[in-house]
């Protein structure tokens, strides 16, 4: 494969920080792309993912699918050949289930925190 049909990527943190740029090739999977995010993770961040199924992985606003490849989810609007993308990491937030859910709710009620929760039924 010729070096200029690699795909140069770095992965944009939370809080701004950026793990990369490295070059991939078109086929790489989605779901290597975020297992290499969360091998060089840094140590020193209080939020870190535990598994695949923690990170969302957001390029040009589509969150992309673990079963894709990098080939399969660009957006080529606006991209130029050979140039770097950014493609941005979001880490679920550990609470789990409903009742998780309402502990967090009781906590930042006692502690003055403002939450919101949207409830809604599906008919």
């Amino acid at each position: 494969m010729a070096e200029e049909d690699l795909i140069e990527l770095k992965f944009r943190l939370f809080d701004g920080t950026d793990i990369g740029p490295t070059k991939y090739k078109p086929s790489t999977t989605v779901q290597s792309l975020k297992e290499f995010v969360i091998s060089r993770w840094p140590q020193d961040k209080e939020i870190a993912p535990r598994t695949i199924n923690d990170v969302k992985l957001i390029n040009a606003g589509k969150i992309l699918d673990n079963h894709l490849t990098i080939a399969e989810s660009r957006v080529s609007v606006g991209e130029l050949p050979g140039g770097l993308i950014t493609m941005h990491v979001v880490v679920r937030p550990p609470v789990s289930d409903k009742t998780d859910a309402h502990l967090l709710l009781q906590h930042s009620s006692k502690h003055n925190v403002d939450c919101c929760c949207i409830c809604y039924t599906v008919k």
